[in-house]
């Protein structure tokens, strides 16, 4: 065994991060995370906050203030239930994957009560059955995951904020794998509380989360006094972002850096970085499908910051992953869950291309060919290339 395949060895030259998150890190975000550190308390440090905070606006489609934690996407999670569901609450979670049954089981440690609508997984949310749910019983909360990174499913966030419109009920939604890569329009679509984190498509390190409140979940946030929260307390953040800080000590390094790729993200331009994750993930799509790889969603809106593909009778998905990384150093994802061995998932967000894509495609043929797929060899690269000129 050399050197580089141990677990503790910093990953050969070649190395490509290719997961649905942590993603690969620009040189110029890196850099940026290079800085001196400096007091955060300080100038400079309010200034990275300030500026981090303008530009995350347009990308959440919001006038909101964007408050700031040093946590990874599952903290921030907690904080958007602690900070509204009070004693003698309930909230209704819409479970379509991995990450919506990780919310039931957020609230239920917290001692939160709970009702749910589970959706087949890789199947479109049932939003008449949300909505029956609503007029059956009233909800402090209707809790959904945006982008379903372990299934590749996209919530319909508009038709759900039109649910709860004029109702009490709040909307809360994790996209921590979509914000940056699919469209999110916080404001015209009604979400009250969005939370999400930096190593995706924001194209960060881990350890930095945010969130954004509306003015209706604020009034209920104000009204309720009984709630027993300390470092996630919105209220404290909203004061501190007031004054262009975070309540305790800044995650410095980690926003110079988010404030670097929101630089990059605004020189592509919005619109320009989701046509590009959507062209591109479609491109895996296709060529994978050229493959003998199907979509894992059959029909629905797909996610454009992952590609979720069913593994082929007679081979296993952690096979297909081990051989990816032993072959090419290309690190992509199979499922920790109900779907183990049935999936394998490719991040397509961040800073990615259609290179990414292509060689994505090329050392795949080349793993399922080795271990005995009977596949068409180029049929991979050319599908994508035909969808990336139909597309361009």
């Amino acid at each position: 065994m050399t050197t580089t395949d141990t677990p503790s060895a910093i990953p050969a030259t070649g190395y490509r991060l290719r997961l649905p998150g942590p993603t690969e890190v620009p040189e110029r975000v890196r850099q940026a995370t290079a800085r001196v550190i400096v007091n955060h308390r300080g100038p400079e440090c309010k200034t990275a906050i300030g500026e981090t905070e303008e530009m995350i606006r347009p990308v959440l489609g919001t006038t909101n203030r964007v408050m700031f934690f040093a946590s990874s996407g599952t903290g921030v999670m907690e904080a958007a239930l602690v900070n509204v569901v009070g004693p003698g609450s309930q909230i209704l979670v819409i479970e379509h994957g991995q990450f919506g049954e990780r919310f039931t089981s957020i609230a239920k440690a917290m001692n939160i009560s709970v009702d749910t609508v589970a959706t087949e997984w890789g199947q479109a949310i049932d939003v008449a059955a949300v909505e029956a749910r609503l007029r059956e019983r009233s909800y402090r909360a209707i809790v959904v995951v945006h982008n379903e990174s372990s299934t590749g499913m996209v919530a319909d966030l508009a038709a759900l904020g039109a649910l709860v419109r004029d109702r009490p009920t709040l909307l809360i939604a994790d996209s921590v794998s979509g914000l940056g890569g699919i469209a999110m329009r916080q404001d015209e679509w009604g979400v009250d509380i969005v939370v999400s984190a930096s190593q995706k498509a924001l194209m960060c390190p881990p350890g930095l989360s945010l969130a954004s409140v509306s003015p209706k979940a604020w009034r209920v946030i104000e009204q309720d006094e009984r709630r027993s929260v300390f470092f996630w307390d919105f209220r404290r953040a909203l004061k501190s972002i007031e004054l262009s800080e975070t309540p305790f000590t800044a995650p410095v390094s980690l926003l110079y850096g988010l404030r670097e790729s929101l630089t990059m993200m605004h020189e592509e331009g919005l619109p320009n970085v989701l046509a590009r994750h959507e062209q591109l993930s479609g491109a895996l799509r296709a060529g994978g499908a050229a493959l003998g790889l199907a979509d894992f969603c059959e029909r629905g809106p797909r996610s454009s910051t992952v590609v979720v593909f069913k593994v082929p009778d007679g081979l296993e998905g952690g096979t297909i992953v081990r051989r990816l990384y032993a072959d090419h150093r290309t690190v992509i994802a199979g499922a920790r869950n109900r779907l183990s061995g049935r999936v394998i998932r490719f991040g397509t967000m961040g800073a990615f291309s259609a290179a990414t894509i292509l060689t994505d495609l090329l050392h795949l043929e080349d793993v399922l060919t080795k271990l005995g797929l009977p596949v068409e060899a180029g049929a991979g690269l050319k599908a994508a290339t035909e969808h990336l000129a139909k597309t361009k």
